[in-house]
């Protein structure tokens, strides 16, 4: 059988726009809930708007919509499409890709592989591009996933916040540490570990120190060549432009991609967020 692939992913990849009309990569929207209205991620609403909306009130995340997923698949099968590879958020930070999986198994006329990347942003960004990449060579659906397998393998992503608050507010760190945290002024280097949950790398004090810790970080696995790297922000526009001219003056680097965080990830981490996701080419 003739293969037809499409490469799926959910909002929370940060996947630059042009790169996802490029390559034709399809991308489910979670949800983010008011207490009056409910917004698709990053189609009803933006990050800088989720932003400037939290002194107000800090909005609930919930997963994509049923609808949404299915509607997608129906019209893939209307396009002439067979097989679909799904790569989603860390199961270990959301229930995006169990949803994706139940619903796939409503689904007749498509093989849906789903895959957990345990990761978020633009750790599972970059690794939806290597697939889209990868089945640009006319790679076949079994040479793709286990191409996805091995490339999640390599990917490492850090990142650090300007304040602890909304993950505090969000349940995803102790009230008690957060408190603490944000009276000692510490900044964190946050990453995701084997099991797709969030981990502290590093403690810091003071955005600046944190900022350069964040980078010095990186350079350890900077020492091998040859890297891409993505930097993502939430609200920090100038901070990740200087940090890209830090990775790239420093060398062994390859592709450097610039990226905003989605208001997904922006309800829980707040402005300010500042990443980095490193992985070495083959």
């Amino acid at each position: 059988m003739n293969e037809k692939i499409a490469i799926m992913t959910d909002s929370t990849s940060d996947i630059p726009k042009h790169i996802i009309e490029e390559y034709d990569i399809r991308v489910v929207p979670l949800r983010i809930v008011y207490q009056d209205n409910e917004y698709r991620d990053d189609v009803d609403i933006k990050a800088d708007e989720v932003y400037r909306r939290l002194s107000e009130e800090v909005p609930s995340t919930s997963l994509p919509a049923a609808g949404d997923v299915l509607g997608l698949w129906e019209r893939l099968k209307d396009e002439g499409f067979t097989h679909v590879l799904a790569i989603h958020i860390s199961s270990g930070l959301s229930g995006t890709g169990q949803l994706i999986e139940n619903l796939a198994n409503q689904v007749d006329g498509l093989v849906i592989k789903v895959i957990d990347s345990k990761n978020i942003s633009m750790g599972l960004g970059y690794t939806v591009i290597e697939a889209a990449r990868k089945l640009a060579q006319n790679a076949s659906f079994d040479t793709l996933c286990t191409h996805v397998q091995e490339t999640l393998t390599k990917m490492r992503v850090y990142f650090v916040l300007e304040t602890l608050e909304y993950l505090t507010k969000g349940g995803r760190i102790g009230k008690v540490a957060g408190t603490l945290g944000q009276m000692l002024n510490l900044k964190p280097i946050i990453t995701v570990n084997e099991e797709g949950v969030y981990t502290t790398h590093a403690k810091v004090r003071g955005r600046k120190k944190s900022v350069d810790r964040l980078f010095e970080t990186i350079k350890g696995h900077l020492a091998k060549p040859m890297n891409n790297v993505a930097v993502c922000h939430g609200s920090a526009l100038e901070e990740a432009q200087a940090l890209i001219e830090r990775v790239k003056s420093h060398g062994n680097v390859g592709e450097v991609l610039l990226s905003h965080v989605s208001p997904v990830i922006g309800v829980h981490t707040g402005p300010g967020t500042l990443g980095l996701v490193v992985y070495p080419i083959d």
